[in-house]
């Protein structure tokens, strides 16, 4: 966000100190159990106050943990910490818009304007030459709203407006302000303002906010019972660790746990859990959420030219990117917001998913460690869906 239906079984804590712990199903995971553990430490080094991580496979589940959920009680990530999982917002706002699709309530091939009349105008912009496949694709050229919130970057400007509410009509007239960056269609950069669109779209053909939408057709129907599509509410309920923000290399880092995520709102507002992010990838890939036409929509990826710094070869489908490994190449949408980061990762069967919170978004490598040259998360979601030990 930010600059940018399988049950897991019980768990049964076997190692646990308040620096790293093991969470596993079953014993048969020991070998992996053992690599997701160090890939989980490796991120300390890097800049992570603490990490939380969980493996699913068709044999059980293994969730690891490292460093603090406080820092300054000295306390770990709880086990089943609530946390704001950014940008992987998105993919559930585009699967409840492709069940609309599917519905036959509205097309792909829609424009803009068609739903949202006289919205994007202005600038350069043009809603009436601009998809809804080309919104949910990040191809539409679309100025970033976030880019004309400079308090978000600010420590300052963050602590006197973190508690701001923004609605999504103002998000895109901010996003009106700059001119497209191309031609809808002809290239692809990644754009929040597209994803607020499409939870406009949704409350416009549903009559529903986005919220309530992806409440009833993902959440409860998945049985993801921690997982909240917040409007305004400020706090995590639930356990949860302290995320942290660090707003410059030397900064101190700020307890920016609570903010209002209206700012952020179909782009990035949803809250979640390791368990119910994981089960959401599964169902997702394995015919659980979507018709297969719209799951093959989904999987229809553009290159994402702009992320291969992260991610070397990675494409980008309607809220879902392709990420390639040694194994075949995994499904993936990650996310940034103030205090947390997500990663994660599902093969195109959803037999097997991963992922990983960090709670801070703003990692600052520890004295002597070089910066990572890909993404942080990038060796542990390939180790864990490849099987790599």
């Amino acid at each position: 966000m930010k600059r940018t239906c399988a049950a897991v079984a019980a768990m049964v804590v076997l190692v646990g100190t308040a620096t790293s712990g093991v969470a596993a199903a079953s014993t048969d995971h020991r070998p992996t159990t053992a690599t997701l553990q160090r890939d989980a430490d490796a991120l300390l080094a890097l800049g992570a106050p603490g990490a939380l991580a969980e493996l699913v496979t068709p044999q059980g589940s293994v969730k690891v943990r490292s460093g603090f959920g406080d820092v300054a009680a000295g306390t770990p990530v709880p086990w089943h910490a609530r946390f704001r999982i950014a940008s992987y917002t998105k993919t559930f706002v585009s699967a409840t818009l492709l069940q609309l699709v599917g519905e036959g309530r509205l097309s792909l091939d829609d424009t803009v304007e068609r739903w949202l009349p006289g919205l994007v105008t202005g600038n350069g912009n043009d809603g009436s030459k601009i998809t809804v496949r080309q919104v949910l694709q990040q191809t539409t050229g679309l100025h970033e709203y976030l880019a004309e919130l400079p308090f978000l970057f600010t420590r300052e400007g963050f602590e006197q407006n973190r508690y701001l509410t923004l609605t999504p009509e103002e998000a895109v007239g901010l996003a009106m302000k700059g001119a497209p960056t191309f031609e809808p269609g002809t290239d692809w950069e990644y754009s929040n303002t597209n994803y607020v669109l499409a939870g406009m779209i949704i409350a416009k053909v549903t009559g529903n906010t986005w919220q309530q939408e992806v409440r009833s057709r993902i959440i409860r129907p998945l049985g993801l019972r921690d997982t909240f599509a917040p409007d305004t509410s400020r706090s995590i309920p639930g356990p949860h660790a302290i995320g942290y923000e660090r707003f410059s290399a030397e900064g101190p880092d700020i307890d920016a746990t609570e903010l209002n995520p209206s700012w952020a709102g179909a782009a990035g507002a949803i809250i979640s859990t390791t368990e119910d992010a994981n089960r959401f990838l599964r169902a997702l890939m394995s015919g659980g959420v979507l018709r297969p036409a719209q799951l093959a929509a989904m999987r229809d990826t553009v290159p994402a030219t702009r992320f291969e710094g992260g991610w070397p070869g990675v494409r980008y489908g309607l809220g879902l990117m392709f990420v390639p490994n040694s194994c075949g190449g995994s499904w993936a949408h990650g996310g940034d917001i103030h205090g947390f980061k997500t990663r994660n990762g599902v093969t195109s069967d959803g037999s097997r998913s991963v992922v990983v919170s960090i709670n801070t978004d703003s990692m600052v490598p520890k004295p002597g460690v070089p910066a990572p040259t890909k993404d942080v998360a990038i060796d542990l979601v390939e180790h864990a869906l490849c099987g790599t030990r």
